[in-house]
């Protein structure tokens, strides 16, 4: 047991050192072919009462975008945070836990316009909130989706090789296509699950629609398929915003709608109503058979969610919002506060 403790440590020693060593020579390319690199993300404090029971987080979550020539791009994200929660009841006293993750890492090789190759660590393409809505600085909700487990088997996070690039670029319609396979690995911050899939989205720039497809097959112990269908509007005359996804897996099935509207066609988004954002979504899950440890409610589940946005300035946001759970395994009210701040800044200056 000794032993095998002692090689999980150098075995976690040793990808650490190579993920670092990986960064510094993709900086010192950097440098030398004067591009610029890009340190992003976000800060938060979030706070959660959920069921009477109360438990609040700092959350750090860096972003490091390092261009390497032309045709070569590394980037990754990575989650810090401290869940500080009662011990022993509502009020028990409070102790932390630390958490951390590499959400991804990854070396994308942009070989044309339509075609980017990606291999490493990547967040799973499997419907679109993991992809461009899972940063802390863009979530409306602080929880993600209900259906979130469908085809991105819970982490969120695949290991492997991903192609992406565009089909048909018109100036009525734009086709996107994603493809990727995943190997199976339980190396910590690095876990991953053998899996393929694909998604294609076709985007209608005169309309500002999007609607998607999604397909994840699980390759690993027992296979199973998952499908997504998603629809994005965003209209051109209203700071209107309506996203929505369907998933099917092989236990359940759901669908979520989230609608968000700026007010800021009162006097502009720069003055005091102009910077509230009001929120709603709705969701459900259908549970189809038992799936022990994939994540989702154990039981058919409807949950609304009601929330406003305020939008501070220099990229600063507070959120708070109120969610109602009904499901045959119990009733559940859901308070959230949070405030995040979004950075970006260069780690140098950068050449002409």
């Amino acid at each position: 047991m000794r032993l095998l403790k002692h090689f999980e440590r150098r075995k976690t020693l040793a990808m650490a050192l190579c993920v670092s060593s990986m960064l510094w020579l993709l900086s010192v390319r950097a440098s030398v072919a004067q591009n610029t690199p890009i340190v992003s993300g976000g800060v938060g404090f979030l706070d959660s009462t959920n069921t009477g029971i109360n438990f609040f987080q700092p959350v750090v979550a860096p972003l490091v975008v390092v261009p390497i020539g032309r045709h070569l791009l590394a980037e990754s994200r990575f989650d810090f945070r401290e869940v500080y929660a009662p011990e022993g009841g509502k009020n028990g006293p409070y102790k932390g836990t630390f958490f951390k993750s590499t959400q991804y890492l990854q070396l994308d090789y942009i070989a044309a316009s339509h075609l980017t190759l990606t291999v490493g660590r990547f967040l799973t393409p499997f419907g679109t909130y993991n992809e461009r809505l899972s940063a802390i600085w863009m979530q409306n909700f602080q929880d993600a989706p209900l259906i979130f487990p469908i085809g991105t088997r819970t982490t969120g996070s695949s290991d492997g090789a991903m192609v992406r690039g565009v089909l048909v670029s018109k100036p009525e319609v734009q086709v996107n296509y994603i493809g990727y396979f995943s190997a199976f690995s339980s190396v910590p911050q690095f876990e991953s699950a053998r899996a393929a899939g694909d998604r294609i989205d076709v985007y209608f720039p005169g309309k500002r629609v999007e609607v998607g497809t999604s397909y994840a097959r699980f390759l690993q112990g027992t296979r199973n398929n998952s499908f997504g269908t998603d629809f994005w509007w965003q209209p051109w005359r209203a700071p209107l915003q309506v996203r929505s996804e369907y998933a099917h897996g092989a236990h359940a099935q759901g669908y979520w709608l989230e609608g968000t509207y700026r007010l800021s066609q009162w006097r502009g988004a720069d003055n005091f109503i102009g910077r509230l954002e009001p929120l709603f979504r709705i969701q459900q899950v259908f549970r189809n058979s038992p799936g022990p440890g994939d994540s989702l409610p154990a039981a058919d589940t409807k949950q609304v969610d009601l929330g406003l946005v305020y939008h501070l300035p220099q990229e600063v946001r507070f959120t708070t919002s109120y969610s109602r759970k009904l499901s045959a395994t119990g009733n559940a009210n859901i308070w959230d506060m949070a405030i995040t701040y979004r950075f970006l800044l260069p780690m140098w200056r950068g050449g002409q």
